[in-house]
């Protein structure tokens, strides 16, 4: 697996250039605080979150730009702000200068605050974003995953399915994040990238996956638009087959993002039976097991060509029996499905433990056996907190029952660590979720 040199990491400031090519050589600490613009007053629109419609509708409403002009006039933007990453109107050299004026007052393109950025000994990047006061997010960038490396995005600040063994799950949800909110962490990362314009080709952010913080489907409008933006060919330019929605189960939600999105499905299993599940994801009190299988099979493009990924964390002596993997198998039959092991990533105070290699390469081998592509994920950003089911916007000072607890987390790191020393050469593919796992 290629490894990022993160000694060659630099700082971007956006809008400097056509060609983005100020760049600022930067000593990097394990921790880097970001400089960035002030947000824009609240009054102005941000553009960036609105899908090629609304763009059009939101200059004839503030009527800056003439009806039979709309559409032009939105291609002209649409380019500049999701093709080159521009975050200055002043740049848009192909747009009159009075038309620009007009456009700084009422609308912007501004980015979000970066709090904080970290980056781990494998390359992982880490961003925690200020969206707004008291709304802060995480999202990160993995390497090597994919065709090249994904984005793991947040859909909202905070979650409320509880799942147990979720670092995200203890956060209260805050709101449902906004479709620009969604778009500024793919913004971010390839600033932080120098990836603009979008590149048709050697592209370092190639997949998109919205397994970061929340529940994707209960905030499936702006999720759609969001995507919507991310693959238009115009833009960013990322095709719906590189993007994956992870949810834990809102069954009834399913059909509309298969028809709104055509995105590819993931799903946090976990389970086998309702009993086990109910415990470690609650959700399935509301949706269990039976309703949720009725609606995979009927998610919209569902084939051998467009399988589901369940995504399965391992947990010691509650999930990972050769029992589990058996039942898993029947829960399947007859879904065009691959099943990714996610070794359980600890955080300050857990009470679960990683399964041991060995139990975990038992149920792979049972699970291959049977014909499902079973990859073991190679836990990725640990020593940041950016691995699967770590994620969690909130600046926490450490409490004293943290601390004690601190040891022992370290413990089961070093346990854990050693499943990537015994992984066979060539199968590392990464990374990540609230409750879940990667997705190629």
């Amino acid at each position: 697996m290629a490894q990022l040199d993160i000694s060659q990491a630099f700082l971007y400031r956006v809008g400097q250039s056509p060609q983005f090519a100020f760049r600022k050589p930067h000593i990097l600490a394990h921790t880097l605080d970001l400089p960035v613009k002030s947000a824009a007053p609240s009054a102005l629109v941000n553009l960036t979150g609105l899908t090629r419609n609304g763009l059009m509708q939101a200059l004839v409403d503030s009527g800056v730009v003439e009806p039979r002009k709309a559409k032009m006039r939105a291609t002209q933007v649409w380019r500049w702000m999701h093709h080159y990453g521009f975050t200055d109107f002043d740049l848009m050299t192909d747009i009159g200068k009075e038309q620009r004026a007009l456009f700084k007052e009422k609308f912007t393109l501004a980015r979000p605050e970066i709090i904080e950025r970290q980056v781990s000994n494998d390359g992982t990047r880490k961003y925690l974003i200020r969206m707004a006061p008291g709304i802060e997010v995480e999202s990160v960038y993995i390497p090597s995953v994919g065709r090249a490396g994904a984005l793991c995005v947040s859909s909202q600040v905070g979650c409320t399915l509880n799942c147990t063994f979720c670092h995200t799950g203890t956060q209260k949800l805050v709101r449902n994040l906004t479709a620009a909110e969604i778009i500024a962490q793919v913004q971010v990362a390839r600033d932080d990238l120098g990836e603009w314009p979008s590149p048709s080709e050697d592209r370092q952010l190639s997949n998109i996956v919205f397994m970061g913080m929340g529940e994707p489907l209960y905030n499936l409008d702006n999720v759609s638009d969001a995507i919507d933006i991310i693959s238009d060919n115009e833009g960013i330019a990322i095709s719906r087959r590189r993007i994956t929605v992870s949810t834990s189960g809102v069954a009834p939600e399913l059909e509309a993002l298969g028809n709104r999105t055509q995105a590819m499905l993931a799903i946090s299993l976990h389970a086998t039976n309702d009993e086990l599940r109910d415990e470690i994801v609650p959700l399935n009190k509301k949706y269990n097991i039976e309703q949720l299988m009725d609606a995979i099979r009927a998610y919209p493009g569902i084939s051998n060509a467009r399988r589901v990924t369940f995504e399965y964390v391992m947990l010691k002596d509650v999930n990972d029996t050769p029992a589990e993997a058996r039942a898993l198998i029947r829960l399947l039959k007859g879904i065009p499905a691959k099943i990714n092991l996610i070794p359980f990533n600890p955080w300050p105070g857990t009470d679960y433990q990683c399964s041991s290699w060995s139990a975990i390469e038992t149920f792979a081998t049972i699970l291959n056996k049977a014909g499902y592509a079973s990859p073991i994920r190679t836990p990725r950003g640990r020593d940041i907190l950016a691995a699967c089911g770590q994620l969690k916007s909130e600046s926490e000072k450490k409490r004293a029952s943290v601390v004690l607890r601190e040891k022992r987390l370290g413990e089961q790191r070093e346990e854990t660590a050693s499943i990537q020393d015994n992984l066979p050469a060539g199968e590392s593919l990464p990374f990540a979720h609230l409750a879940g796992g990667m997705v190629d």
